[in-house]
C-alpha cells in the first residue's frame, strides 16, 4: 500500500474540509500541513483531529491569535514564507491546492518545482499560468490530479487510452440556478438567487461562477492544458442532474463517460489515490431511481462567459489570466452589491477586449497581467458603478 504524506492549502475551505473527511476514512495519508486565511478556530479543531506537523496561516492577525491562544504544539509560520516551506517541505510527495483564486499560481509552481505531486482543485492556477505549470511539471516529471469532478471523469476515461485517438472531450455542465430563467429575468437576480446552486455545496466564488457559467469556462481552459488538447476538440453540454460528469469521444466515435452521484469527495480520493479507486463509505448511485437523464446545448447568449473562455483560449498570451483576473473582481464586486449578476459578465467581455494580452508570458509578466487586469477594472468598476 503507497504511503502518502500531504500538506492541504486552504483546509479551512470547502474542498479542503472535504478533502480531510477523506483523509479520516484512509489508513495510507498522513498530514504534513494545513493551511488558512482566518478561519483559525476550525483550524484548532482540524490540529486536534489530524496532528500535522505544522500549519500556515495567511492573516497576520490571525495568525497572531492563533499563535497566542492555540494547544497545538506543532510547526506555526505565516504567509508567503510559511507556504514556501510547505511547499518544499521533504516528506510531503502530494500537495493539495485549494486555495482560491489567483493565490494558488506561486504555491503550485513551488511545489512542481520541487518535485512535488499536485493535487489541484484551484483551477485558476491553470488558467492563469497554465503552459508554465504543464511544461513545469513535465520537465520534473511530476504529476498534476486534478480535483475538479469534470477532468477527474476526463482523466479516468483517458487510463489506458491513446491520447492521439481522441477526437473531442465533453465536459458536462449542470447549468446553475438559472438554467430555465430567461434572459429578460437576470436584471432581478439577487446575491441569495445566485449562490443557491441546485446540485453542489461550494464556496460563494465557484457558486457564482457556477451561475454565471464563468466555472465551465475556466474548467475548458484548464482542460485545455490538462489533456493538450485544442479549443476546437472541446466541448460543453448541460446536464442537469450532474450524474455524467464528463465523457471523451474517441475517432472510432465510441465514447467513454464517468459517472456517480454530485460528490467533491469522489474526485478527491481519486486524486489521493491515484490510479487506485480505493475503498470508501460514500453514497452508491442507484441510476434507476435517478431515472432520466437529459441534455441540453449552453445558451451563449444568457451565458456569455462561457464563449469569453473560449475567446480567450484562441487569444493566447496572457488573456485567460487577464480573463481570469477580471472575473475575480466582478464576482467580488457582486457579491459587494456593487453591480448586478448581469454586469459581470458584461464587464468581463469588456475588460478581456480592452487589456492588452502579452505572448510568451514568464511568471513575472503572468503575475504583472493579474495585477494590472484588477487595477483596471476595480476602475472601471468605481468609475462605472460607484464606490467599491
Amino acid at each position: 500500500m503507497e504511503f502518502r504524506n500531504i500538506s492541504i492549502l486552504g483546509s479551512t475551505g470547502s474542498i479542503g474540509t472535504q478533502t480531510l473527511d477523506v483523509v479520516s476514512q484512509s489508513k495510507n495519508i498522513e498530514i504534513d500541513f494545513l493551511t488558512s486565511n482566518t478561519n483559525i478556530e476550525l483550524l484548532e479543531i482540524q490540529c486536534s483531529i489530524y496532528s500535522p506537523k505544522g500549519v500556515v496561516i495567511s492573516d497576520y492577525s490571525s495568525f497572531l491569535e492563533f499563535k497566542s491562544k492555540t494547544n497545538f504544539k506543532g510547526i506555526i509560520l505565516y504567509g508567503d514564507e510559511g507556504l514556501e516551506f510547505v511547499t518544499s517541505y521533504k516528506s510531503t510527495n502530494l500537495l493539495v491546492s485549494s486555495l482560491v483564486g489567483f493565490a494558488g499560481v506561486i504555491p503550485t509552481l513551488n511545489a512542481l518545482n520541487n518535485k512535488i505531486d499536485v493535487a489541484l482543485a484551484n483551477k485558476e492556477t491553470l488558467v492563469a499560468a497554465g503552459e508554465l505549470i504543464t511544461t513545469l511539471a513535465k520537465e520534473n516529471q511530476t504529476n498534476i490530479f486534478p480535483i475538479d469532478s469534470e477532468h477527474s471523469a476526463i482523466q479516468q476515461c483517458l487510463i489506458g487510452e491513446n491520447i492521439d485517438e481522441v477526437e473531442k472531450i465533453i465536459l458536462t455542465a449542470s447549468g446553475g440556478p438559472f438554467l430555465n430563467t430567461t434572459l429578460s429575468e437576470f436584471d432581478a437576480i439577487t446575491i441569495e438567487d445566485a449562490l443557491n446552486h441546485p446540485n453542489w455545496s461550494m464556496g460563494s466564488k465557484i457558486t457564482i461562477d457556477s451561475a454565471t457559467l464563468m466555472n465551465k469556462g475556466l474548467e475548458v481552459i484548464e482542460a485545455y492544458w490538462l489533456f493538450g488538447l485544442s479549443e476546437n476538440q472541446i466541448d460543453v453540454i448541460i446536464h442537469p442532474q450532474s450524474i455524467i460528469h464528463s465523457m471523451v469521444q474517441f475517432n472510432d466515435s465510441s465514447v467513454k463517460a464517468q459517472l456517480g452521484l454530485p460528490d467533491m469527495k469522489v474526485p478527491i480520493a481519486y486524486a489521493l489515490n491515484f490510479p487506485n479507486h480505493k475503498s470508501y463509505n460514500f453514497e452508491r448511485m442507484n441510476l434507476v431511481e435517478i431515472g432520466n437523464l437529459s441534455f441540453f446545448k449552453p445558451d451563449y447568449n444568457k451565458f456569455p462567459n462561457l464563449q469569453l473562455a473560449f475567446d480567450a483560449i484562441s487569444q493566447g498570451g496572457t488573456s485567460c489570466c487577464i480573463l481570469n483576473a477580471v472575473n475575480e473582481v466582478t464576482v467580488q464586486s457582486f457579491l459587494n452589491g456593487s453591480i448586478s449578476f448581469k454586469s459581470i459578465s458584461e464587464i468581463n467581455s469588456k475588460m478581456l477586449s480592452e487589456i492588452k494580452s502579452y505572448n510568451n508570458p514568464s511568471i513575472h509578466d503572468i503575475i504583472e497581467a493579474d495585477k494590472n487586469a484588477r487595477i483596471i477594472t476595480n476602475e472601471y468598476i468605481k468609475s462605472n458603478y460607484g464606490i467599491l
